[in-house]
């Protein structure tokens, strides 16, 4: 029987695949088959995710995809793909009155500007093969839920959400699918656990129904879903995964 799960015989492309939820992307798709390229900034965490992928072909892209100028060259020199997952972020924390336009910049270079440049790259040097499926990593904050000081990193991902529908549209007559997942609170380097006292973590963990923060892995798992042929009549959808959060 066939698996319409299986990655096997895809070249995916991962930005942000030096840790957290990118790192572990890759690993898990190189586990169903594909064949991975692989960037971010960091090259010595780069080449550990590297070390942890199965199969053979792959390839590291070292590069800081929020300088604009960088994108060109990143994507001119990729094989044609047969699914995208813009992973990469960054977040700070702040007050609505004490918001640095610097930080807010810098948020929005590589949450927003990064993956749009980066899609509109891919569709103008005809990279994506039809079909292909694009994946990007958003959040709840970006459209179910809101926090203090968490309105920079909130509106970067809702920035990105309204690209991907309209992306969906545009798209879909070429066969790419254009799609986002919205992971809840996940234990990734993002989050400073540091900061926290044990019994604010725990509070956390209760706010949520299934009583647990969620892992790397179960965002990945969704990425791979809408990776892969289990998911061809999906486009245009902000997959929710948030042990049951925006649910309540």
């Amino acid at each position: 029987m066939s698996n319409p799960f299986s990655l096997a015989g895809k070249t995916i492309f991962v930005t942000g695949a030096s840790s957290g939820i990118g790192k572990i992307t890759a690993k898990l798709c190189s586990e169903q088959g594909a064949r991975l390229i692989i960037s971010g900034r960091n090259e010595e965490r780069l080449n550990e995710t590297f070390s942890l992928l199965t199969g053979v072909g792959h390839e590291i892209r070292q590069m800081d995809i929020s300088e604009a100028e960088n994108i060109t060259g990143l994507i001119e020199s990729l094989p044609q793909i047969d699914g995208f997952v813009s992973n990469a972020g960054v977040a700070k924390l702040s007050s609505i009155r004490f918001i640095k336009e610097i930080d807010l910049r810098n948020i929005l270079e590589v949450n927003s500007i990064a993956p749009i440049l980066l899609t509109k790259q891919l569709m103008k040097s005809k990279k994506l093969k039809n079909p292909s499926s694009v994946v990007f990593t958003s959040s709840i904050a970006g459209m179910y839920s809101s926090t203090m000081g968490n309105s920079m990193y909130s509106a970067s991902k809702a920035a990105l959400n309204g690209f991907m529908k309209n992306a969906a549209v545009e798209l879909a007559a070429k066969g790419i699918r254009c799609n986002t997942v919205n992971p809840g609170f996940v234990q990734t380097s993002m989050v400073d656990f540091a900061l926290l006292k044990e019994e604010e973590i725990d509070d956390i963990r209760k706010s949520y129904p299934l009583k647990r923060l969620g892992t790397p892995e179960d965002v990945a798992h969704g990425i791979i879903y809408l990776l892969s042929d289990a998911s061809s009549w999906v486009t245009g959808i902000t997959l929710v995964i948030d042990g049951g959060f925006t649910a309540k």
